[in-house]
């Protein structure tokens, strides 16, 4: 039990971004430590998650889920010791799982908390054994549904995402094409990750050397960007491709349509005349349902060595804004985890 008031930080949303976000958008502030009341307990952020999805939920639109208003700690999943229970499932000490956001500090009456147990490496809850490795299996094993022998093209491919992608459609037998920001990002995903190819995506002739290093076509088109590697993606896929499209960072900062001719119409008829499929998921609807299938595949796979992840680590919430800014901007590598709390 907190013996005395302490200081909780918090970074929230000072404004709300036109076009790409920057540092003004953010302010670190301090509040008093909250007092659990009955049947609620006292977390104690330890990491902090940052993922894409934050972006959107900065704006004042309508989306998936609300908006964070202005004033407010930003959103996010965080790995959290109980620093005081006054709830029966939980108890001081305990290292839970939870959606505390951008803060040290945050109250929760045991609703979406799991118990985090027999996880050797805890922020592995936030990225691969977490809503981050459920999305790239999930996206890939029911929408994608690679067969062996398939050709399966990942975007972000050093990505938090995309990475995991790679890996699971390696085991399942399907030859994976890459697609990242760099050499060096490239590099590691072939070396490392076992990628068959990675491409570079600012390379000038990037359109040209996707089609070479396809030249049985795509079946499987993960999707997480948009934007250029969707039009150098398109004239390659296959008759019955699929394309789970779990994002589209490249357009988050949009603030007006794309110029030039529409090509909604022509996309539209290509997925009829090659009988393609895609789908837009949100990985939160399917958490009760796939979340045990899903952690009794990646545990055995990730304690076997048969999937790698690399996690971004930054120390201190007071850095969670840049860090969230080169995410945004591709320069992160992997999963993106904020150490809040030495622990």
């Amino acid at each position: 039990m907190l013996q005395n008031p302490i200081s909780n930080r918090r970074v929230v949303l000072h404004s709300r971004p036109h076009g790409a976000p920057s540092e003004d958008n953010f302010r670190l502030d301090e509040a008093t430590v909250p007092t659990p009341a009955e049947g609620e307990v006292l977390l104690r952020t330890l990491y902090l998650s940052l993922d894409p999805y934050m972006r959107t939920r900065m704006n004042d639109t309508a989306s998936y889920a609300p908006p964070v208003a202005i004033g407010d700690p930003m959103v996010g999943a965080t790995v959290s010791r109980v620093v005081e229970s006054k709830h029966e499932r939980f108890k001081a000490g305990d290292v839970v799982l939870a959606h505390a956001g951008w803060q040290e500090y945050a109250l929760s009456s045991g609703e979406g908390l799991t118990l985090l147990e027999g996880i050797k490496l805890p922020p592995h809850a936030l990225s691969v054994l977490g809503m981050t490795g459920l999305t790239a299996y999930w996206g890939l094993l029911k929408i994608g549904a690679p067969n062996p022998g398939e050709t399966v093209v990942v975007a972000s491919a050093s990505g938090a995402v995309g990475a995991v992608v790679g890996q699971i459609a390696k085991l399942k037998g399907a030859r994976v094409v890459g697609i990242a920001g760099d050499a060096d990002k490239c590099r590691y995903v072939t070396e490392n990750l076992s990628f068959d190819v990675c491409l570079d995506r600012r390379e000038p002739d990037f359109a040209a050397r996707l089609a070479t290093a396809c030249p049985a076509g795509i079946d499987v088109y993960f999707e997480n960007v948009g934007g250029a590697i969707l039009d150098a993606v398109r004239p390659l896929l296959n008759i019955g491709a699929r394309i789970p499209l779990c994002g589209l960072i490249s357009q988050y900062n949009d603030t007006e349509a794309p110029p030039g001719p529409d090509q909604l119409p022509g996309f539209l008829q290509m997925l009829l005349f090659k009988r393609i499929r895609i789908q837009g998921f949100i990985i939160g609807d399917h958490y009760a349902s796939g979340f045990d299938e899903f952690m009794h595949d990646m545990s055995e796979w990730v304690a076997q060595g048969k999937v790698k992840v690399h996690e971004d680590l930054v120390d201190g919430l007071e850095h969670a804004p840049q860090a969230f800014l080169d995410l945004l901007a591709g320069r992160n590598f992997g999963k993106v985890v904020v150490r809040v709390t030495p622990d």
